[in-house]
């Protein structure tokens, strides 16, 4: 009986053990810099999709109920020194021009603006040669789009 109360206390301190082990490594491993929205695209803009641009950054997709346009903006995880940034929106249906922004930029490309109360857009933007475009979100306030490119 007392041989099996040892093995047992030796067991839960092994898992024990373990466990502090494994909250040590995750406590100590560097957490990845993730690209928060900037409030680039004004007041009365709240973030209704994003998407990553793997390793480099993040693309938002922005709305404003008082004024109906959309509003995208591609933002660096960390800025430095200048590196090419591309963000674009357009219309889903082809009813608008593309509206761009393209540069070396050291934080983020953009504000990039669409009139699109109620219409599906498509948009994406690119850090250095990744990039990622989603076709067909946000039709009023429930598409969420598809990622159709990612590179």
């Amino acid at each position: 009986m007392k041989r099996s109360r040892a093995i047992a206390g030796s067991a839960v301190l092994a898992v024990a053990g373990l466990a502090t082990m494994a909250t040590a490594t995750t406590a100590t491993a560097a957490p990845t810099a993730t690209a928060a929205y900037n409030g680039a695209c004004g007041s009365g803009y709240r973030v209704v999709n994003s998407v990553p641009v793997t390793g480099k950054g993040t693309v938002y997709l922005t709305y404003s109920a008082k004024t109906g346009k959309n509003c995208v903006v591609t933002v660096r995880n960390s800025p430095g020194k200048p590196v090419y940034v591309y963000t674009y929106l357009t219309a889903t249906d082809g009813s608008s021009d593309w509206v761009y922004d393209s540069g070396q930029y050291t934080t983020y490309a953009g504000p990039v603006y669409l009139p699109a109360k109620g219409r599906c857009v498509d948009w994406g933007g690119a850090i250095e040669t990744v990039s990622v475009s989603v076709s067909g979100s946000n039709c009023g306030r429930m598409a969420p789009g598809v990622v159709t490119h990612r590179r």
